[in-house]
């Protein structure tokens, strides 16, 4: 079952994809709003992390470079998700991927299985 870890500070939104995320098969795993993130990523090691660029207590553009200037885990999976048109942003800082909010419920799951099957070595 892939994991996915969610780094989302609107308790409704959480609530809503941890829902659907669950019913789509996805092991769901929600970070809480001052969290080390890079940590969190080494202990339950994720396929893909869902994060929003604004959170409450921290930056997610900060959190993304944080991971893909780290050793071990710069290689994990981040779809970036925000109100704001910033994924030409979230993308030169190194994410996989990136929703425009609101989105479409089967937008994300597109998405994060996308991301997820673009960082698995094909077999041979």
């Amino acid at each position: 079952m892939p994991k996915v870890l969610l780094a989302e500070d609107d308790v409704t939104m959480v609530s809503l994809l941890k829902t659907l995320l669950k019913m789509e098969g996805f092991e769901v795993i929600v970070l809480p709003t001052d969290a080390d993130v890079p940590g969190l990523i080494r202990s339950e090691r994720p396929d893909v992390i869902l994060m929003d660029v604004h959170l409450s207590r921290q930056s997610g553009l900060q959190i993304l470079d944080a991971i893909r200037s780290s050793n071990d885990i710069h290689d994990v999976r981040i779809v970036m998700t925000s109100g704001a048109n910033v994924g030409e942003e979230c993308m030169k800082h190194g994410a996989n991927g990136f929703l425009l909010k609101p989105y479409m419920p089967d937008d994300l799951v597109t998405m994060l299985k996308k991301s997820m099957n673009s960082g698995k070595k094909s077999p041979g």
